[in-house]
């Protein structure tokens, strides 16, 4: 990255992150936290439907295509598109924290052009937790997990309460995830970073 601002460098006293002893064990697939997700969703016909896996430590791994929906300049992925697929990859690494946070910073560098039907390859880790901060970064690799560097973040967590979407949230979507029946996905909703 070039020149990542101050207040994506951890401090002195930070610490290194430790896996939840309940987070998903390396190599599973984490599916998407809720169904209309634009990142990860498969309720969202032209979102990314990110597919993020579990790595060793704190770390994921996960891909998405970029289809013509997707597109800025012709034939291109559109920059915000591919920052929202690194801003879902750092979110899923909450995951492994078994953390509720959303995104505070997220800082991104545009390396190359990724042009439509690329299937881009990200992967993300914790690099350090500092209270409810949590810093983290990500890269995007064309063309497999060792191809050219696309495009990397370095983000800032903050760790947050289930309150924050509650107050904050549209009342009927809120009001729909909270009454589903199904435990699991009432929980998962609220997860990680919408």
């Amino acid at each position: 990255m070039t020149a990542t601002s101050a207040a994506l460098t951890p401090p002195a006293d930070a610490i290194p992150p430790v896996r939840h002893p309940d987070a998903p064990a390396p190599g599973e697939l984490l599916g998407a936290h809720y169904e209309h997700c634009f990142g990860c969703g498969g309720g969202q016909p032209h979102g990314l439907h990110l597919a993020a896996r579990a790595g060793d430590g704190v770390t994921v791994t996960a891909e998405f295509t970029v289809t013509p929906d997707h597109q800025g300049a012709p034939g291109l992925a559109h920059g915000g598109v591919l920052a929202t697929a690194l801003d879902e990859t750092l979110g899923s690494l909450n995951w492994l924290l078994r953390v509720i946070a959303v995104t505070g910073r997220l800082e991104t560098d545009f390396a190359r052009p990724v042009p439509v039907g690329t299937v881009l390859h990200l992967e993300a880790e914790v690099t350090a937790v500092h209270g409810r901060k949590i810093y983290s970064t990500a890269t995007g690799r064309i063309g497999g997990p060792d191809g050219p560097v696309a495009v990397r973040a370095d983000a800032l967590f903050i760790e947050v309460k289930v309150d924050h979407f509650i107050d904050n949230g549209r009342p009927e979507e809120i009001r729909a995830a909270m009454s589903d029946p199904d435990q699991v996905r009432r929980a998962r909703a609220f997860e990680v970073n919408p």
